[in-house]
């Protein structure tokens, strides 16, 4: 099914004739089409049950994890593997690792399901669920309502996650017997002579029927053994505030409360919290007057309300929530994806603060890179909205609520044996390379001291959706946000190493006489490399800017996903960034740049890789100091996207040889 939703205020010509085609390919290939203003896309795959109870569902963005929260496994693929899935119906994966979060308790009152997922994004910070499929366990799941599930769901892919996925219990097939109820109340079909409405092809009968029938027979399996089991006890939860700039930090309300952080703008939208029941936290919170008046926004504040879906306006309209929204001062947005991505109306400008119900406030996502952008729950929104700095409603009881999470990991010590045991089966082995696969890459090193450096800062969202951008200007942009300096710097040791091309061939002649050489500028970086969106730009950016290979302590699933894809080598390796940090980095930890203040460390570095067994050598062009590391190479399988391009150039070969065998 497509769903208009990105950037959907922009009403230019151009951008209404892309529209206009995407309608016509989709009415001509019988593919179900959702216009612009219907919703954002993943709240319309839940409404109208495309992602359902034990299924596997996928779209092109990075937050389809959020139909874990109805029992369905939602993952992201990109634009390539959509268009790879309709020419082939084939895709690929690599089958994660599964993590058990147990919730213990109960929520108290004044707490959400928003503040659940922030304070596990900050409190779980160092990777422990990274590229994992999250299965969510324990007493306190029960307890959550759907929405809330949906809200946890959904922010999985900011902690780390590939899949965040709740059980099928009693409360969602309430839900959805609400749902089936709803679709049969639309006509008088109960009165003589008055016939039924029309079925809905999804949400139906004899599917909800089938689905009680499947509950008792999908389960994970008694004494399962997980990779990791995370426990949170929701008792102990109080309401939390992420950032700024970074969902890894987190902080308690009432901790935050007392800085009394003026703010500029605020946000309750997005497909992370704009359904009804949010609408209805936000409303409540403007109630609150004691002479029966709605309070007004905080003069110099400006809050921007957009529904997930027209659906949930229609209702939020109906209960009264969005005539409050509005008489209290708020702006409506139309039912899309705007501020939250960099988009339309009501973007943060330099040196503002805004505090949003959104999933992300990367550096730069929401506005200017220079504003400061904070993720709280719909009431913390629209309470901080009124008094005009980052506060909780009026009748929360901070006093009560304070204080820190208990969350800690249950060690298996058999796990760990299995992890311990397959790292050591996978170390040192030569990998067969296939013909014209470099067997070396080799180049300048640039080192960026920073952990969770994501597609925003990477590959700027304002541009992401102007489909007429060239290569060269993707090189020109890539890493803006992160640092302006980082484009022209590679720019200049591209053309320093194609002015002295000699150099590179003599950096290592035993390494380099094994076959062909691809010499680039070589990236260096942190843990959770290219964690965020779903944009292929990322990575086409990288490459074009002349970075045919980032090395990291590790990567964001979606980014290397991208990578594979677009032809970017990405290889893993702890201990050269663990170095690179303790030397070149201030204070010798990531996140505050070099140890003079660069975002971008240029030490006159020289590295070269070897493809065919792991060889890292990081040469000092000073000193001729030489140090050693491993990687694990690259398989036939990404060598393959890479001789071809791309996952692109690899389908049009497929296609070709199939066209040749007929």
């Amino acid at each position: 099914m497509f769903t208009l939703d990105h950037d959907v205020q922009n009403r230019t010509d151009k951008n209404l004739a892309k529209y206009s085609l995407i309608e016509q390919f989709a009415r001509t290939h019988g593919i179900d089409f959702y216009p612009a203003g219907r919703g954002i896309g993943h709240q319309v795959l839940v409404e109208e049950a495309y992602a359902f109870p034990y299924t596997l569902t996928v779209a092109s963005d990075s937050h389809s994890n959020m139909y874990g929260g109805v029992g369905c496994v939602g993952t992201p693929i990109v634009r390539t593997d959509a268009a790879a899935l309709w020419a082939t119906g084939k895709t690929w994966w690599q089958v994660p690792r599964m993590v058990n979060v147990e919730l213990r308790g109960a929520l108290r009152t004044g707490v959400s399901g928003k503040d659940v997922i922030v304070a596990l994004c900050g409190s779980f910070n160092q990777d422990e669920v990274l590229n994992a499929a999250v299965e969510f366990t324990g007493e306190g799941v029960g307890l959550l309502t759907i929405d809330e599930r949906l809200t946890v769901a959904n922010m999985t892919t900011e902690w780390g996650a590939l899949a965040g996925v709740f059980p099928v219990d009693e409360p969602l097939l309430e839900w959805y017997e609400r749902a089936l109820r709803a679709l049969e109340l639309r006509t008088f079909a109960e009165s003589p002579g008055i016939p039924k409405p029309p079925r809905h092809p999804r949400i139906n009968r004899e599917r909800l029927d089938k689905l009680r029938v499947e509950k008792e027979k999908l389960a994970s399996d008694p004494g399962v053994k997980y990779a990791s089991h995370l426990v949170f006890d929701l008792d102990t939860l109080a309401p939390h505030v992420s950032g700024p700039n970074s969902v890894k930090i987190s902080t308690p309300l009432p901790v935050l409360q007392e800085q009394k952080i003026p703010i500029q703008k605020a946000y309750l939208l997005s497909c992370t919290n704009s359904r009804v029941s949010d609408l209805t936290a936000a409303a409540s919170v403007l109630r609150q007057d004691g002479r029966g008046q709605i309070k007004k926004i905080a003069p110099g504040v400006e809050f921007y309300v957009a529904a997930a879906s027209s659906v949930v306006q229609q209702e939020s309209e109906r209960l009264g929530d969005w005539d409050v929204l509005m008489r209290a001062g708020a702006k409506a947005l139309p039912a899309g994806c705007g501020p939250c991505i960099g988009l339309g109306e009501g973007l943060l400008k330099e040196g503002e603060t805004g505090i949003s119900a959104t999933n992300r406030n990367y550096k730069g996502r929401m506005g200017h890179p220079a504003a400061r952008a904070y993720l709280a729950s719909p009431a913390v929104v629209a309470a901080s909205a009124v008094k005009g700095y980052i506060c909780g409603p009026e009748d929360l009881n901070v006093t009560r609520v304070a204080g820190s999470p208990t969350f800690y990991s249950v060690e298996d010590t058999t796990a760990q044996e299995d992890r311990k045991l397959s790292m050591e089966a996978t170390e040192r082995v030569d990998e067969s390379l296939l013909p014209d696969f470099p067997s070396y890459f080799s180049g300048s090193l640039l080192f960026a001291p920073q952990d969770n450096l994501n597609t925003d800062g990477i590959y700027p969202g304002k541009y992401t959706y102007q489909d007429d951008i060239t290569l060269a200007r993707q090189a020109e942009v890539v890493m803006e946000n992160y640092d302006p300096g980082f484009a022209p710097l590679v720019a200049s040791l591209r053309t320093r190493q194609e002015r002295d091309s000699a150099r590179v061939s003599h950096f290592d002649g035993e390494l380099t006489s094994q076959g062909k050489t691809k010499a680039g500028v070589v990236l260096v970086s942190g843990y959770n490399f290219g964690t965020g969106s779903s944009r292929e730009q990322a990575a086409t950016a990288l490459k074009a800017a002349g970075v045919p290979l980032v090395i990291a302590g590790s990567f964001g699933d979606i980014f290397k996903r991208n990578a594979i894809n677009n032809g970017l080598v990405c290889v893993e390796c702890p201990e050269l960034v663990r170095d690179l940090t303790l030397v070149y980095a201030k204070e010798g930890k990531r996140g505050a740049g070099g140890k003079d203040g660069e975002l971008t460390v240029d030490k006159g570095l020289e590295i070269g890789v070897s493809m065919k067994d792991g060889k890292v050598v990081v040469k000092n062009g000073l000193s001729g100091e030489e140090n050693i590391y491993w990687v694990k190479p690259v398989g036939p399988s990404v060598q393959e996207l890479w001789l071809c391009g791309g996952l692109e150039g690899y389908i049009l070969k497929e296609i070709k040889a199939a066209e040749e065998q007929r």
